[in-house]
This record gives structure tokens, C-alpha cells and sequence, in this order.
């Protein structure tokens, strides 16, 4: 089958490459001709691991297509995935500009019978205004159809969750559409929910709405175990043993990332408020995870007796593991507000430096854990890559110039830091 993403994000490629590599003929349209010359020789815009050897591959096979011309690709298929950014406006509304100016190239390059598929988090409805766009445009009364089928894919787990996940949601109307979504699918495994279009869109809002109050849950118990002397990582525990419950997302820290959750979560409660509906549930969560930042920054602030011309070598910039995703990172506001009170800051993550660069100031990028602890007043672990885990502690210490640890992710057992004779903070366990 022939088909076409719009689009070459984390949703984009990463789909676009697991569906060339199970036989289709998949087109990728893009709108910035430095990253399509860059994706034709193999080489991908972001870190995500093992995509850069799968786009390799389904290229050499020619299998994969990149173009920035929609009449090289649209005329040709049969389902054209709209794939593109929706970020927040001010207001906390989802920006759909780049959504409806795809459906206006889509309805004036298209020739044949498709489906157009929406891919992207979008507001309910957005899918039917796609529809009103493409049919006012459209040429010699081209049949076509509408659908939503969201995405589900973890940054860091992208390759394996679209390969492998829990349930495809297919939201269409026709049962043409259906059909050609589900057959394309067949080589997938996980459980089908085909609905409606609306229901469609709703579930990939709740999956993420529900996911972000998870852990702000967990932070908010963390806030109180910091006050009653209790271990959160415990409390937590005990918690997701109940099989109604799960210990998945209950995990605390310096608030969430990226590029879904606090824009998914602020782009829901403003859908709500169009219902006049006021969703207090949500903007508490969103208010929890700014809270979650601010509350380690002051308990690094406060444990050292302020930071004015202190060294703080921090560990992860990445809003998670296996990325190099700096949207929304928590270790952005972290970061620039410690500057702001006089600390000099030098980092390290395995990934995402580069795009740090482009964000801070005044930061020296090292190399290695043992130099991002040269010389420091403090350590910083705001992203819990696994090579941080199984760092030599003594090894850093020797390093350092006074041996405290700020442990926003909780990696680290504290009795054992603590006998290594650090003074130790993490998340919820005072």
C-alpha cells in the first residue's frame, strides 16, 4: 500500500519508518528542505534509539520516501496521515494552524480515493473541519474520507510502542475507512477500538490527562512524606500493589515533560471551558507539576543557605531518558532560575546537550559524570538516564568540593548515599 505522513516528528518518522518497514511504499512530506536533504541521506532530526538505523534501511530499500512537495506523494495514496505539531496558544488552546494548512495541500493535491487521517492531538471536532476544508477545495469531486487515529508512542520507546502497542484507535465514520485502517494495521498486534471520530479524538486527551495526574498524585505525596518523616517511594509501592491501581506513572520527581502532557493537559481543560465546563481536577495536576519544580529548587536553595556563587553540576537535561527532547523540561526552569539566584551551573546528558545550547546561557557542557562533579557545591540528577544509576558515587565524591546530592528523580537508595557520606535530598523521603 501506498501512504503518506505529513510531517516528520517524533509521530511522523518513527510511524512512517515502521510502516515501510512492514512492505508499504510510505512518503513523508516535510516543509523545511534542510531536514528533508538530511532525512534522504538517513540522518534523523532528533534521538530516538534505533530510528536512524531503521530509516536507513527502508531507504536503501526504497521503501521510504522524502519530499517537500505534496504532488509527489498525495496523488499516489490511499491513506495520508496528518502528523504535525499542535503546541499550545496562550490561552492553553491547541494551535491547529499547521493542521488545516496540511488539509488545504492534501485537498488540492488530491486525485484518487483516500482516507485522510488525523495523527496529531487534536481537539474534538478538528477531524470534521478537516473535512470541510478538503471538500471545498478539492477538484473534480474526489470521494474521500476522514479519520482519527491517535498515537500512543513513548519518547525514549517510540520504535517499540508503535510496533508493539497496547490498542490502535480508529475513529471513522465509513466503513470503507475502517477497513482500509484496519488492514493496514494487520500486521500489528493490540486491541482495536474502532468508534466514532469525536471518541477517538477524546481517548488519546484522557490517556495523557490521566497519565499527568498520576504523577502528580505522586508528587503531591511526596510533598506531605517530606513533611510526616515518611518515605514516598514506599507509600508508592504498597500503593501500586493493588491490582486496581499499578505502581505505572505513581512515580514522583521534579514534575513532567515533553512534548504532550502539559500541553495535552491545558489544551483539555481549555476544550472543557468551551463546555462550560471548569475541569478543576486538571488544573490542579498542571498546578501540582509547576509546584513540583519549584519546591526542589527551593530545597536545593534552602539546604545550601543559597546558591550565589556556588558551583552545581547537574546530571539529565532531557525532559526523560532516550531523548533529546528539551520541551517542557523540567531542568529548564530548574536551571535558569538557580542562575538567576548566582549559581554557575555545568552540566551533563548523554543526549540532549546540543539542543540545551540553543536554550541556555552561561552553562559549561562536560563530557562525563566525574566532570560534571569536578569542583562542585552539589549535585543535581534531574533526568534518571540509566548510566546514572550504576555511577560510582566515591568516585564523584573525590571529586566534589562539599558532598551534597539532589536527587529529583530518586534513583539512589539513601541509606547507601548517605554511608558514603553525602547529605542527601531526594523527592519525598525527608
Amino acid at each position: 500500500m501506498t501512504i503518506t505522513f505529513v510531517g516528520h516528528g517524533y509521530v511522523g518518522l518513527v510511524t512512517a519508518a515502521i510502516f515501510a518497514d512492514l512492505g508499504n511504499t510510505v512518503w513523508v512530506v516535510g516543509r523545511t528542505k534542510e531536514k528533508i536533504e538530511k532525512l534522504k541521506k538517513g540522518i534523523t532530526p532528533f534521538y530516538e534509539p534505533g530510528l536512524a538505523e531503521l530509516v536507513k534501511h527502508n531507504l536503501s530499500a526504497g521503501r521510504l520516501k522524502f519530499t517537500l512537495e505534496y504532488k509527489e506523494a498525495i496523488p499516489h495514496s490511499k491513506i495520508i496521515f496528518i502528523c504535525v505539531g499542535t503546541p499550545s496558544t496562550p490561552s492553553g488552546d491547541a494551535d491547529l494552524s499547521s493542521v488545516f494548512k496540511s488539509a488545504e495541500e492534501i485537498g488540492k493535491n488530491l486525485k484518487n480515493y483516500a482516507v485522510i487521517v488525523t495523527k496529531s492531538t487534536v481537539p474534538m471536532g478538528t477531524n470534521r473541519k478537516v473535512a470541510q476544508i478538503i471538500q471545498k477545495i478539492v477538484r473534480d469531486k474526489v470521494i474521500f474520507d476522514v479519520a482519527s487515529c491517535p498515537e500512543f508512542l513513548k519518547e525514549g520507546s517510540a520504535l517499540a510502542d508503535t510496533a508493539n502497542p497496547d490498542r490502535i484507535v480508529i475513529g471513522a465514520d465509513s466503513d470503507k475507512a475502517k477497513n482500509l485502517l484496519l488492514d493496514l494495521h494487520k500486521p500489528i498486534d493490540g486491541e482495536r477500538i474502532v468508534t466514532t471520530i469525536e471518541s477517538a479524538e477524546m481517548i488519546k486527551y484522557a490517556s495523557n490527562a490521566l497519565l499527568s495526574t498520576k504523577i502528580s498524585f505522586a508528587n503531591a505525596m511526596s510533598f506531605i512524606c517530606d513533611e510526616v518523616g515518611a518515605d514516598v517511594e514506599v507509600v508508592l509501592t504498597g500503593v501500586g500493589l493493588d491490582k486496581r491501581l499499578g505502581r505505572s506513572f505513581l512515580y514522583p520527581g521534579v514534575g513532567f515533560g515533553g512534548s504532550c502532557f502539559p500541553k495535552d493537559v491545558k489544551a483539555l481543560i481549555a476544550i472543557a471551558k468551551q463546555y462550560n465546563y471548569d475541569f478543576k481536577l486538571l488544573s490542579a495536576v498542571y498546578q501540582i507539576n509547576q509546584e513540583a519544580k519549584e519546591r526542589f529548587v527551593n530545597k536545593v536553595i534552602e539546604t545550601l543557605g543559597g546558591v550565589k556563587g556556588k558551583k552545581i553540576g547537574v546530571l539529565g537535561l532531557s525532559f526523560k531518558p532516550n531523548t533529546d527532547d528539551m520541551r517542557e523540561a523540567p531542568s529548564v526552569y530548574i536551571i535558569k532560575t538557580l542562575q538567576g539566584k548566582g549559581a554557575k551551573i555545568q552540566a551533563f546528558d548523554p543526549a540532549a546537550m546540543g539542543n540545551a545550547a540553543t536554550i541556555f546561557e552561561d552553562v559549561k557542557y562536560c563530557q562525563n559524570p566525574k566532570e560534571t562533579a569536578k569542583g562542585v557545591d552539589a549535585l543535581l540528577i534531574l533526568t534518571e538516564w540509566n548510566e546514572f544509576k550504576q555511577v560510582d558515587l566515591l568516585e564523584l565524591k573525590a571529586l566534589m568540593k562539599n558532598y551534597y546530592i539532589f536527587d529529583g528523580r530518586n534513583i539512589y537508595d539513601p541509606v547507601k548515599v548517605k554511608q558514603n557520606g553525602f547529605i542527601y535530598r531526594g523527592i519525598g523521603r525527608n
